[in-house]
């Protein structure tokens, strides 16, 4: 169960939404398969983010990384930040999460981005270990805030 990966296209667009309606519901989101097309089609057809996705030989997804490119001002760089890994429960513990890692490395090398940045929810040790596996390291100095808006101002 190796897996072909590749950069993903509109040609792969329903394997990735799959996977990224998986993904969603690891994170207790429900189901929404028609919102994960909506959402990952306008990330292909605006080329705001890059997806790398693992198929299997029957182009069924395995697994998928999503990656905004941005920049850090304080580094006065482009950076990348790593949004989603997601393997398949039947395709882990094979080192897929790794091979997916490892074409973000090569991407962010090959395009002179200098940082990766990313978060993991704290209780997923598995995702952690390969993280600090690859090397990188536990942000310790600068805290994360968020806002939900619509909450805010309702």
């Amino acid at each position: 169960m190796s897996g072909e990966i590749k950069s993903a296209t509109i040609t792969e667009l329903d394997a990735v939404a799959l996977l990224f309606d998986e993904y969603r519901q690891f994170y207790q989101q429900e189901a929404d398969l028609d919102l994960a097309r909506q959402f990952i089609n306008a990330r292909i057809q605006h080329n705001d983010s890059v997806i790398f996705v693992a198929l299997d030989t029957q182009g069924h997804g395995l697994g998928f990384c999503q990656l905004y490119p941005t920049f850090s001002s304080i580094s006065a760089c482009s950076i990348l930040i790593l949004s989603d890994l997601y393997v398949t429960q039947h395709a882990r513990c094979v080192g897929l999460g790794r091979r997916l890692m490892n074409c973000v490395l090569e991407y962010a090398y090959a395009n002179r981005i200098t940082s990766i940045t990313l978060e993991t929810h704290k209780n997923n040790q598995q995702a952690q270990a390969l993280y600090e596996s690859l090397g990188f390291v536990l942000d310790k100095e600068f805290l994360t805030y968020s806002l939900d808006v619509e909450r805010v101002l309702k």
